[in-house]
C-alpha cells in the first residue's frame, strides 16, 4: 500500500485512463443504445444524434448524474469481507478496465450488452480470487439472471400493445394523419411523465435532493404536460403533404413520429446519462477516494471536479468513433424500424424501466429496448425478426457477466505481479 501512496498521483491518473475507456465502451454500446431507434428510422442522421448525445448525456451526467457517488461495489461485494485497500484499488482499476475491453469487443461484434452487468461480472471476478465466495452478495444474481427474461418480456409484450393500438386507431382510420395529431400529444405526455419520474427519482438522490414518491410524480406531470403542449404547438404547425390522398397519408403519419421521436432521443439521452454514468466513474471515484484519504476505505466517496465530466466526453467520444455499429443493430438488423415503430419501442422500455424501478428489479436498458423493439416486430408476424441477429444477442448477454470476471482476475493478478516487482 505504501507504493501505491506514494505514488498516487499516477494512479490516480492510470485509473482514470482506464475509466475514460470504460466511459468510451459506453458511449459505442449503451448510449448507441438510446439512439439507435432514432437513427434506425432515419428520424435523426449519427451526426444529428450525436450532437444531441453530446448536449443531452453531458447534461444528464453533470447536473444530475451526482456529486456523490455510491460505488457499484457496494451492490456487489459484501461490506463484511474485510478486503485490504490495496486488493480494492487493484480490483477497481481491474474490473473498469475489464468491463471496458469487453464494451470494446461487443461493439466491435455490433452486440448491445449491459454495461451494468459487465461492470459487475468484472467486480465479481476480483472479489473472488481477493476474498473468496463469501465476499459477493449472491443473493443480487438471482435478481440479474431474472431480468435477462423478466425485463425483455414486459417490455415486448407492451410494444406489442402500444403499436397494435397505434395501428388501431391511427394508421387504420380514414384519416390516419388527423388521428396522429390528435394522440401524438398524449403519447409524448406518457412517455415524458415515465422517463422524468426515473431520472429524478435516481438522479436527483446524488445532490441531496430526496423527494418523496409523490414530489417525483407531480414534478413529472409539469415536465409532461408543459413536453405534450410543446408538441401540440409544434404538430398544429407543421406542414405537410397535402397533395397525398386522405387515405394514404401513412407518409405524413411517420413524420409525426418522427417529430415524437426527436423529443424522447433527447429526453432518453439525460436520462441516460444521469443514471448510466456511474458505471465508469464510480469505481474511479472509489479508488481515488481510498488514495486521497491514506487507504482508508471508510471514507466517504466525494468526487473530484473533474471526474464527471471526465465520465461525460468519454460517452461522447465513443458514441462518435464507435456508436454506428450497435445502431445498426438496435436500430435496423433486429426488424425493420419506421418512426411508428420506434417510437412504441421507446414508449414501451421507457414503461417498463419505471414498472422495474417500483420494485427494485435490477435490469439493463440495454436488454428492455431489444425486448421492445422484438415485440413491435411480433405485432408484424415472426418472420419480420431477424432470429440469427436476435440469438447473438442473447449468447452476448450470458457472456457478459463471466467474460467480465475472466478479464478482470486477468488483470487484477497482472496488477498484482507489477505491484510486487515494483514494491
Amino acid at each position: 500500500m505504501d507504493f501505491l501512496l506514494a505514488h498516487s498521483s499516477v494512479i490516480i491518473f492510470f485509473a482514470g485512463a482506464v475509466a475514460f475507456l470504460m466511459a468510451w465502451g459506453i458511449g459505442a454500446n449503451d448510449v448507441s443504445n438510446a439512439m439507435g431507434t432514432s437513427v434506425g428510422t432515419k428520424t435523426l442522421t449519427v451526426r444529428n444524434a450525436i450532437i444531441i448525445a453530446i448536449i443531452f448525456e453531458f447534461l444528464g451526467s453533470y447536473f444530475a448524474g451526482g456529486e456523490v457517488v455510491s460505488t457499484i461495489k457496494d451492490r456487489v461485494i459484501d461490506s463484511s469481507a474485510n478486503i485490504a485497500a490495496v486488493d480494492m484499488i487493484l480490483g477497481m482499476v481491474s474490473s473498469m478496465l475489464a468491463a471496458g475491453i469487453w464494451l470494446v469487443l461487443a461493439s466491435y461484434f455490433s452486440w448491445p450488452v449491459s454495461t451494468t452487468h459487465s461492470i459487475i461480472g468484472a467486480i465479481v471476478g476480483f472479489g473472488i480470487v481477493s476474498s473468496g465466495l463469501s465476499a459477493i452478495h449472491w443473493d443480487m444474481f438471482t435478481g440479474i439472471v431474472g431480468s435477462w427474461i423478466i425485463t425483455p418480456v414486459i417490455a415486448g409484450i407492451l410494444a406489442f400493445v402500444l403499436f397494435l393500438h397505434i395501428q388501431r386507431f391511427i394508421f387504420w382510420r380514414y384519416h390516419p394523419l388527423k388521428h396522429a395529431k390528435r394522440f401524438a400529444p398524449y403519447y409524448v405526455f406518457l412517455t415524458i411523465l415515465l422517463i422524468s419520474v426515473v431520472t429524478i427519482e435516481k438522479g436527483l438522490k446524488h445532490v441531496n435532493l430526496n423527494l418523496t414518491t409523490e414530489e417525483s410524480w407531480g414534478f413529472g406531470l409539469i415536465i409532461a404536460l408543459v413536453s405534450a403542449v410543446i408538441s401540440a404547438v409544434i404538430l398544429r404547425y407543421k406542414k405537410f403533404d397535402k397533395t397525398l390522398d386522405v387515405k394514404e397519408h401513412y407518409a405524413n403519419v411517420e413524420k409525426v413520429f418522427s417529430i415524437l421521436m426527436l423529443m424522447t432521443a433527447c429526453a432518453m439521452a439525460f436520462a441516460h446519462g444521469s443514471n448510466d454514468v456511474a458505471n465508469a466513474i464510480g469505481p474511479l471515484a472509489s479508488v481515488a477516494t481510498i488514495l486521497t484519504n491514506n487507504g482508508d476505505m471508510s471514507a466517504s466517496a466525494e468526487m473530484p471536479w473533474w471526474i464527471l465530466p471526465l465520465g461525460a466526453v468519454g460517452m461522447v467520444v465513443g458514441l462518435g468513433t464507435f456508436g454506428y455499429k450497435v445502431m445498426s443493430t438496435v436500430g435496423s438488423g433486429i426488424t425493420a424500424l419506421t418512426p411508428s415503430r420506434g417510437f412504441a419501442a421507446q414508449l414501451a422500455t421507457a414503461s417498463t424501466v419505471v414498472i422495474a424501478s417500483g420494485t427494485g428489479l435490477p435490469i439493463s436498458t440495454t436488454q428492455t429496448l431489444v425486448g421492445a423493439i422484438m415485440g413491435v416486430g411480433l405485432a408484424r408476424g415472426i418472420a419480420a425478426i431477424n432470429l440469427t441477429i436476435v440469438r447473438n444477442i442473447i449468447v452476448s448477454w450470458v457472456v457478459t457477466l463471466p467474460a467480465g470476471a475472466f478479464f478482470s482476475i486477468l488483470f487484477y493478478y497482472i496488477f498484482k505481479l507489477i505491484l510486487f516487482y515494483a514494491g
